[in-house]
């Protein structure tokens, strides 16, 4: 199946849309993959033209249903178990540990999480410790099919191709006859898995407030409004002091007002500046 032409003009209005609702970013120079994309998801439900396939998004009444399927095929689901696992270590032994000792139930929040592995690996960890009964653990992403993935805590190789906390990994995590990997499924269920958009922000609101937020490796698909939009939702669910997490490749140091910068255990996080 041949792509379908994307012009300049196309190209800027499909890409702006897509920030809006979705809020990946698409620069030029990612013309040919957003172009293969669209085309493939226009083709199948019918469409010769990208600027119809536009249109339909934008003004047809079915253009939201379409857009939740359009959005299956833009998002990256790129994770693994443990990964950056010094700053969920950092955030147990740190802030979640002592929170639990004082009595305190702290909410985590697991933001676009893609197929899971981060908030199970985190589930693992408090598990270990005995305190995944004193903790409550969100997880969110727009994708309602990798929800559903994480959900049934089945994962293949990729998913384990790194493993710094091999006694959890052994612990956790059994190998299937099919050499896919099972999760325990009693700790698939101790987390709540809901389906929200990082760019609307009453979704957000329903989730109520955090003591601390994963939002790790998902800035750097965004343009630096979308980002701010995005911190500035997450400072709003944040309790004042409370911990964000990003990747250890995404600073926010240019992005000055809700946030300031910490190491804790070798491990940067970011702590809410209270009121902001």
């Amino acid at each position: 199946m041949n792509s379908l032409e994307l012009s300049p003009p196309v190209f800027s209005i499909l890409s702006s849309y897509i920030e809006e609702k979705v809020g990946i970013t698409y620069s030029h120079r990612d013309k040919e993959l957003l172009q293969d994309k669209l085309s493939s998801r226009a083709q199948e439900v019918g469409f010769a033209s990208l600027l119809d396939y536009y249109y339909f998004l934008r003004y047809d009444l079915n253009g939201e249903k379409e857009l939740t399927e359009l959005t299956e095929t833009l998002v990256v689901n790129e994770t693994y178990f443990f990964r950056e696992w010094p700053a969920i270590q950092s955030l147990v032994d740190n802030f979640i540990e002592p929170w639990c000792a004082s009595g305190r139930r702290p909410r985590i929040w697991s933001a676009a999480c893609a197929t899971g592995e981060e908030p199970l690996s985190l589930a693992m960890l408090l598990d270990d410790r005995n305190l995944l009964d004193k903790v409550e653990i969100v997880a969110t992403d727009i994708s309602s099919r990798v929800l559903a993935k994480a959900q049934s805590g089945k994962f293949g190789k990729r998913a384990v191709r790194n493993i710094p906390a091999p006694h959890l990994f052994e612990k956790y995590l059994t190998a299937n006859s099919d050499g896919h990997f099972q999760v325990k499924p009693d700790l698939c269920s101790k987390i709540k898995w809901e389906k929200k958009n990082l760019m609307t922000e009453i979704e957000l609101m329903q989730l109520g407030s955090f003591d601390a937020i994963l939002c790790r490796n998902v800035l750097i698909y965004f343009s630096d409004q979308v980002v701010r939009a995005v911190l500035d939702r997450l400072s709003r669910s944040l309790i004042n002091d409370g911990i964000l997490l990003v990747g250890v490749s995404e600073s926010l140091l240019r992005y000055s007002g809700h946030f300031v910068g910490e190491e804790h255990g070798g491990a940067f996080i970011y702590r809410k500046v209270r009121n902001s």
